[in-house]
This record gives C-alpha cells, sequence and structure tokens, in this order.
C-alpha cells in the first residue's frame, strides 16, 4: 500500500478547475487508501455557517479567498489524508508553497467543453453566475489556473469515466509501494 512517508509527504491534494472530480475521486481515493478526507470548500461552508454562493454575495471574492488560504493552509499541514481543494486555491502563492512542501499532488485534467457539459444546471458556483458564457468563464479561468496546475507531481485525464482516472491514480501510486 501507498505510504506517504516513502516520498516525504504529509498528505495526497486533489486540484483541477470546478466540475473535474475532485471531491468525488478524492472520496474515492480515500476510501481506498483508507485516509481521512477533506473537501476545503465543504470546510469553508462549516467554519463560516454559509453557503460559498452566500460568502461571495456578502463579502465578495477577495473576503472568500483570504478565508479558503487560511482553511486550506491548516487542512494541507494534516497527515494522512486526502484533501479535495477548491478550483481557484491554487492561485494563492502561499497555499501553492504548502502543497509544494506536504502534498503529494493530483490534477484532474478535463477538456473545457466536458467542464461546460457538467456545470450546465450548477447553481452552487458564484463564479458561473457572471454575465459571460459558461465557456468564456471557464476559459478564461483555465488560462490563469493551468500552469500552477501542470506543476503537480501526477496529471489525470478525468474527461469520461471517473473510475478509470481513479484506476489510474491507484496505480501511479502504487507504483511508489514497491
Amino acid at each position: 500500500m501507498f505510504d506517504l512517508s516513502e516520498i516525504k509527504k504529509r498528505n495526497i491534494c486533489i486540484m483541477g478547475l470546478m466540475g473535474s472530480g475532485k471531491s468525488m475521486i478524492g472520496k474515492d481515493l480515500s476510501k481506498y487508501l483508507n485516509l481521512k478526507f477533506y473537501d476545503t470548500d465543504k470546510e469553508i461552508e462549516r467554519k463560516t455557517k454559509k453557503n460559498i454562493n452566500t460568502i461571495f454575495e456578502e463579502h465578495g471574492e477577495s473576503y472568500f479567498r483570504d478565508i479558503e488560504e487560511k482553511v486550506c493552509i491548516e487542512i494541507l499541514t494534516n497527515e494522512n489524508c486526502v484533501i479535495s481543494l477548491g478550483g481557484g486555491s491554487i492561485i494563492s502563492r502561499n497555499i501553492r508553497k504548502v502543497i509544494k512542501n506536504n502534498s503529494y499532488s493530483i490534477y484532474l485534467q478535463v477538456k473545457l467543453n466536458n467542464l461546460q457539459n457538467r456545470l450546465k444546471f450548477s447553481r452552487k458556483r458564484p463564479l458561473l453566475n457572471k454575465n459571460l458564457s459558461k465557456k468564456e468563464i471557464l476559459e478564461n479561468l483555465l488560462k490563469d489556473r493551468q500552469k500552477y496546475y501542470e506543476k503537480a507531481d501526477l496529471i489525470i485525464d478525468n474527461d469520461r469515466d471517473r473510475f478509470q482516472a481513479l484506476e489510474r491514480i491507484k496505480s501511479q501510486l502504487n507504483t511508489y509501494a514497491n
């Protein structure tokens, strides 16, 4: 079985754009590895007692990013867990630094047209509630974040079946166990 200490990392973090499958794959991976699972967006909601849309509406994005940074850094210092990061958390230099030092990072890469389809009916994504098309918003977000996502230890295509993506992750992690 995969041992994080063998690669001198505390945890596994999963990153990617909204709709890339971070939470679903993170939960499945944590069960497979028998590790605790954290979803940073859920932790932010738990700590603030507000949903993310409400935080954005009442206080704006920069306020949300400040809370996100504190919560992510706190969670990223935990050991033996799988962490699903919010899609935009990677824009924080401080979060990227903690990821690099503490985490085996996995980027779930998904083509923009697939993300559009997955997010077609989503009402829980404040960055999509703007006057631009979803395609335009996703293109802009990817353009801003891709350089950070691509520094992940492992890049996995999650365009089709999440179980295939999960199997590829397990297979890669098992190469460290030998």
